[in-house]
This record gives C-alpha cells, sequence and structure tokens, in this order.
C-alpha cells in the first residue's frame, strides 16, 4: 500500500480517535477507580481487533446489509452501554476508593473493556463504512489484508490516545476526589446519552 494512502488514513483515523466518546468515557473511569487502565483499554483494544477481523473477513459487510441482525446488535451495545453508565452514576468513580479491596478483578475490567468498543455497533459501521474507502481492489495485498493493516494503524493511534486519557484522569485528578466524582459522574451520562443517541438513529431510520 502507497505511503501516502498510509498517512492519509492516519490523519482520518487520529481525528476519530481524538474524540470523546464511550471509549474515552470508560477510560476515564477506569483510570480514576481501578489500580491500573491497563486491563481496561488492553480490554477495548482487544475490542476493535475482534471488529477489524470481522470486517476483514466479510462478517460485518453481511451484518450492515441485514436490518435485523443490525438492530439486534445495535440494541445489545446499547443496553451494554446504558448498564456501564447506570453502574458509573451508582458508584461515581473516585481516587479514594482505587483500592484493592474496591477495584474489580482484572479479568472483569478486560471484559468490560471489550464489550464498550467489541459490542458497539458504532465502531463496527464506522470500520465498515470507513476503511473500505482507502482499500486499493488492484494492489498486490489483498483487501481483506488492507483492512487487518489498516484496523492495526487506528488501533495503535487509540492505544496511545486512550492510554494517555486513562493515565491523565489518575494523575490529574487523582487528588481532588469532588472534582473526581463530577467527572466519573459525566462520563456514566456521556455513555447514556451515547446508547440512546445511537438507538434512535437506529429505528427512525
Amino acid at each position: 500500500m502507497p505511503l501516502s494512502t498510509l498517512t492519509a488514513f492516519w490523519a482520518v483515523s487520529a481525528l476519530m480517535v481524538i474524540t470523546p466518546g464511550a471509549d474515552w468515557a470508560y477510560a476515564i473511569s477506569s483510570g480514576l477507580k481501578n489500580k491500573s487502565v491497563v486491563p481496561a483499554i488492553t480490554g477495548m483494544l482487544t475490542g476493535y481487533v475482534a471488529v477489524t477481523v470481522i470486517v476483514a473477513s466479510g462478517v460485518g459487510a453481511l451484518i450492515a446489509a441485514n436490518p435485523q441482525a443490525l438492530t439486534v446488535l445495535t440494541v445489545a451495545g446499547c443496553v451494554y452501554l446504558m448498564w456501564l453508565g447506570l453502574g458509573i452514576l451508582r458508584h461515581p468513580a473516585t481516587p479514594d476508593v482505587g483500592n484493592a479491596s474496591d477495584s474489580p478483578s482484572i479479568l472483569k475490567q478486560y471484559v468490560k473493556g471489550f464489550g464498550v468498543s467489541g459490542l458497539n455497533p458504532k465502531v463496527m459501521l464506522l470500520f465498515l463504512a470507513l476503511i473500505p474507502q482507502f482499500t486499493i481492489p488492484t494492489a498486490n495485498v489483498s483487501v481483506a489484508w488492507q483492512i487487518v493493516i489498516l484496523g492495526l494503524i487506528h488501533i495503535a493511534s487509540t492505544a496511545a490516545v486512550y492510554f494517555t486519557v486513562g493515565f491523565s484522569a489518575k494523575a490529574v485528578l487523582g487528588t481532588r476526589p469532588a472534582l473526581a466524582r463530577g467527572i466519573s459522574r459525566l462520563s456514566g451520562v456521556l455513555m447514556i446519552a451515547i446508547a440512546v443517541i445511537m438507538l434512535v438513529q437506529r429505528f427512525a431510520s
């Protein structure tokens, strides 16, 4: 693939990554509540890997072309985001509660992170709409492998931004419990709002 194509995709991908969304909200919440943001963000990155594989294999296009399947995926993903958002609102993360007894297990953090990105229908549709535009059917590399390469570029950008967001949340808000609690609640509201918007858009269409 030409370097110019990879560079252009990276620029578009980076703009998408730095736009706050459900992933940002979970990264911030994890940074405040857990001893480390690594399990949660690793889970989110694995979710992106799964979506990349699904799109590269052609399954993603089949799902997008099937209204019923897409509706089921949308509802499942939105319900999951709402559940996480409500949990954050009920128990807002604060720096002083991020100890070993209150922090969820590493596996639980990982699975939640995977769900935030892997079950997010917006991520699937975004990959289906964006990545194929940067593939070159006449290239020596197959389209499927081009999708994998572009997906990995997006995942690398995502990792850099989300780890920065997670660690920054802990560093900046670590000595400000009241502000941390407010930011945590805002993250929960953001997750719920994103889920509601996706549901409305899906059923309105």
